[in-house]
C-alpha cells in the first residue's frame, strides 16, 4: 500500500524518532509496514524513505539505488532496511552536492555530508547489520538518519542561495549557462 508522504510542516518531522522495540520486527504488522514503506519510496521514485516521512516517530529508514532514473551514474545499493541505525563518521572530509526530498517536494539544494561511514543496526529480520557506506550510499544513509533526528537537508545546507525549485534547477543543470562555461 502507498503511504501518505508526511510534508515540511508536519510535526513529526521535527521530532526525534523512538527506537523500535527488536521483539516488535517479525510481527505481520511492522513486515507489511516495511512492504508498504518500500511501495511508497518506489512509487516516489525515491532512493531512501525514513518512518517519520510517513507519519511514524520511529528509527527506521528503507534505501535502494537499482537503475535509478534520477541518479543513472550512481553504484546501485542494494534495498536496504536501517532499523535503529547508528552511524559512526569514518572521514571527515565531506563532498558537498545536491539532495532533494519526498517531504520537501520540488526543491534541491547543495549539501555537506561525509564520504565515508560506519552503520551498525538492525536488518528486516532483526538481524545484525554493519557495514561501510561511502559516497552516494554515505548521503543517502546521512539523509535519511537525520529525518529520524528531526533534522532535514535544509538544515545541513551552508548556504541556502544554492536552494532551488526543481523547474529551476533542471533549467540550470540541464542547459548550457554562460557562467558555467
Amino acid at each position: 500500500m502507498i503511504l501518505k508522504v508526511a510534508r515540511l510542516g508536519y510535526p513529526v518531522l521535527r521530532m526525534m524518532a523512538q527506537p523500535v522495540a527488536p521483539e516488535r520486527i517479525n510481527t505481520p504488522e511492522f513486515q507489511h509496514l516495511l512492504d508498504d514503506m518500500v511501495d511508497t519510496m518506489r512509487e516516489y521514485v525515491g532512493v531512501g524513505l525514513a518512518a517519520p516521512q510517513v507519519h511514524l516517530a520511529l528509527r527506521l529508514a528503507v534505501l535502494e539505488v537499482e537503475h535509478h532514473p534520477r541518479y543513472p551514474e550512481m553504484p546501485s545499493v542494494p534495498l536496504t532496511f536501517l532499523i535503529n541505525p547508528e552511524v559512526t563518521i569514518l572521514e571527515r572530509a565531506t563532498v558537498e552536492d545536491w539532495e532533494g526530498c519526498l517531504s520537501i517536494p520540488e526543491m534541491r539544494g547543495r549539501v555537506p555530508r561525509f564520504k565515508k561511514l560506519r552503520v551498525t543496526g538492525l536488518g528486516r529480520h532483526g538481524e545484525a547489520l554493519d557495514f561501510i557506506a561511502s559516497d552516494f550510499h554515505a548521503r543517502v544513509i546521512q539523509h535519511e538518519t537525520d529525518h529520524l533526528n528531526g533534522e532535514v537537508y535544509l538544515d545541513r545546507m551552508p548556504d541556502m542561495r544554492s536552494l532551488a525549485h526543481l523547474a529551476e534547477w533542471h533549467r540550470f543543470t540541464m542547459a548550457p549557462h554562460p557562467e558555467r562555461e
